[in-house]
């Protein structure tokens, strides 16, 4: 790995350019940086109280970081100069490169770098409250500390929202890095994954230019034991067009994102302030081993609200153990029922030692998470006394029995800042809405179970694309390649439309007709297909038929018993390579959307896991005195992984749809392969 902590951890720094760098270098003092602060420009003469030098020649001493806020076109020669001083990294601020169409003005910039590294083009640079350092020519509300969660963005709008956040948010540092043209998403994380005052890392993805190096990042950091997040845009159509102009970023096959974070254990977030309040939970104790919370109010109505949204999240209330129930019920009355969510009413309220034996007892439960559902007034004509001694109980019950704990409040204005300071110190999360709270315990269950996984994670690698041309192979062709890498098929018989009659015999009825063409991809709307002949007569005159499409007929063995119908494809993706999709299969494929996508190579561990994310593997498992054969549909997937991976960088398109899973078995019974000519 590259040595990164000059840049990222200056001790000297030069700023070269003029009102811009007069801000950084306002924010730079502000901060504390004790450090040594070049400014450089040819005409002024000081820059944010700093008196500069013409040029970087006229630079004494070491520089270990430089913040560059000129034109594209002097950025480059300033850049090789920079170089030539064994400066240890440059943040460039400068756009007009590849986001603009400018691929070779980048490419003349990174050359003049040689190596050393560079934050950008078309960035905003970084704040660093451990380092007290601020490349960054803009207002921010990080303040100098000692530990906390770091932010990663291409987006240096988005990256100084988050430092203006009033959400109690650890914020120690945040890197708005551009078009990655040198320094990635990837080069980052394994940065600040290995920085032990890092607790957390959230990271906002426009697009990757390097999957590989991104995934092998994210494999440090889950073996480092670091909690990593993503908020990933570019899943609509018009996210991945302003992703794309924006910072020259291809937003990649959506599904194999969330394969790539699958694997690696990155939490995926869909929201903002969802995204900020699992960093917050994230940095009081990193992930949790399991989902299951206790939720505490004083309120029937709040009890009920947060049950049903737990509905829609892979969290649950589990009912008390039989040891904890009593333990609770003596602390209250005898009119409030013990149910998780418990609501304990307000005959404790605002007593203390009532309300920590309470908490203490629901906290005893060996739940994952205790959350404690309090609004307290930020209102000037309220008194929020009762709602601080609630909390303060509470922080005593966490004390004592060690367990995870959060106060959520409903909204954000129900959680004073100096009161989410206090839970803070005391290791207590406090969490901003329920939605967003509840998100965040999801993914900090996800974490923590992807990482109590012992099978190893296959490696990714760059897939170079092989070959030229496409060839369409036909049905029976794509079907005995498969099988030679242990897919399972019917038996099957090739012949002229004339002899199809005879064909069937030999294998017994009842039989399957198809047109025997590599033109014809979709046989069935063509009617090119006839299911279920149990007669000479019923092969006669389907053959008949489909004599008028192609000289050529498949007849196959019907296959009967079928508990459900799955598709097997491979497609590939310019960013990730080739990739395997499994889903509900059929006619109704398109309709069902029930999908799972997996990167290539995988393994058993990894296909299992998909499988039974999959709403028609419910079918499969047991339904109504009817089940599939498991592992017969794990074989299946694992041949087509094999056939891929035999060749790699062949193949434009793969189905198998559908692949007939029976109680016993599960065939192939229809496959389409296009492939390039070695």
């Amino acid at each position: 790995m590259r040595n990164l902590t000059p840049l990222l951890h200056p001790r000297s720094i030069a700023f070269i350019g003029g009102a811009e760098c007069n801000i950084a270098i306002t924010r730079t003092r502000e901060l504390g940086f004790t450090g040594k602060i070049w400014a450089v420009h040819p005409k002024r003469e000081e820059l944010g109280g700093i008196p500069t030098v013409k040029s970087v020649d006229d630079i004494e001493g070491p520089v270990d970081a430089a913040f560059i806020a000129v034109k594209r076109e002097p950025t480059i020669e300033i850049v090789r100069a920079l170089k030539a001083k064994g400066c240890g990294g440059a943040v460039i601020y400068a756009s007009g490169f590849a986001e603009t169409g400018d691929e070779h003005l980048q490419q003349e910039l990174l050359a003049a770098a040689d190596g050393m590294p560079l934050m950008g083009p078309n960035c905003y640079g970084f704040v660093n409250g451990l380092a007290r350092a601020a490349l960054w020519p803009d207002e921010h509300g990080i303040e100098p500390c000692d530990s906390g969660v770091a932010i990663i963005t291409q987006s240096g709008n988005i990256a100084c929202n988050f430092t203006m956040t009033m959400r109690a948010l650890p914020l120690a540092c945040v890197y708005a890095i551009g078009n990655q043209a040198d320094l990635d998403m990837g080069q980052m994380v394994e940065a600040l994954a290995r920085d032990p005052r890092i607790t957390a890392i959230g990271l906002h993805i426009e697009g990757l230019p390097d999957v590989p190096r991104f995934a092998e990042a994210a494999a440090v950091a889950r073996q480092l034991k670091k909690p990593v997040i993503a908020l990933k845009t570019g899943r609509s159509e018009q996210g991945a067009k302003v992703a794309m102009s924006h910072t020259s970023s291809l937003a990649g096959a959506d599904t194999l994102y969330d394969a790539l974070f699958e694997r690696y254990g990155v939490a995926r977030m869909k929201s903002v302030t969802a995204f900020v309040e699992t960093l917050k939970f994230l940095h009081l104790g990193g992930p949790i081993a399991g989902s299951r919370l206790v939720s505490m109010s004083c309120s029937g109505g709040e009890a009920a609200l947060v049950a049903d949204m737990a509905l829609e999240k892979r969290v649950s209330f589990p009912p008390f153990p039989a040891e904890t129930k009593p333990k609770v019920a003596a602390t209250l009355n005898e009119y409030v029922s013990i149910d998780n969510p418990l609501d304990y009413h307000t005959f404790i309220w605002g007593q203390a030692e009532k309300l920590q034996a309470t908490f203490t007892a629901v906290l005893s439960g060996g739940f994952d998470v205790g959350m404690l559902i309090l609004d307290t007034p930020t209102n000037p004509k309220m008194t929020p006394a009762s709602w601080i001694t609630t909390a303060r109980a509470y922080m005593r019950a966490q004390k004592a029995t060690g367990a995870r704990a959060a106060v959520v409040s409903s909204l954000p204005e129900g959680m004073p800042l100096t009161l989410a300071a206090e839970l803070s110190a005391n290791g207590v999360a406090p969490m901003m809405g329920f939605d967003d709270a509840l998100t965040a315990f999801e993914a900090a269950s996800f974490i923590g179970r992807n990482w109590a996984r012992s099978d190893a994670l296959p490696a990714v690698t760059k897939e170079e694309t092989r070959g030229s041309g496409d060839v369409s192979l036909s049905e029976y062709e794509a079907k005995q390649l498969l099988k030679s890498f242990g897919l399972s098929v019917p038996e099957s018989i090739v012949c002229k439309a004339v002899d199809a009659v005879a064909a069937a015999e030999k294998l017994g009825f009842p039989v399957t007709l198809k047109v025997s063409s590599a033109a014809i991809a979709h046989k069935t709307e063509a009617g090119g297909v006839a299911l279920n002949l149990k007669t000479a007569d019923d092969v006669k005159a389907a053959a008949a038929r489909m004599a008028k499409l192609a000289p050529d007929v498949l007849v196959e063995r019907m296959v009967t018993g079928v508990v459900a119908e799955l598709i097997i494809g491979l497609t590939r993706d310019p960013q990730f390579g080739t990739a395997l999709v499994i889903g509900a299969g059929g006619i109704l494929t398109e309709l069902l959307k029930d999908s799972v996508t997996l990167m290539l190579p995988t393994s058993r561990a990894e296909i299992t896991r998909a499988l039974a994310r999959l709403k028609v593997w419910t079918l499969i498992q047991g339904f109504r005195g009817k089940s599939g054969d498991q592992a017969a549909v794990i074989r299946a997937v694992e041949a087509i992984a094999a056939f891929a991976e035999a060749h790699r960088g062949l193949i434009e398109e793969l189905d198998v749809n559908p692949l007939l899973v029976l109680p016993d078995n599960a065939i192939a019974v229809d496959a389409l392969i296009k492939m390039r000519t070695p």
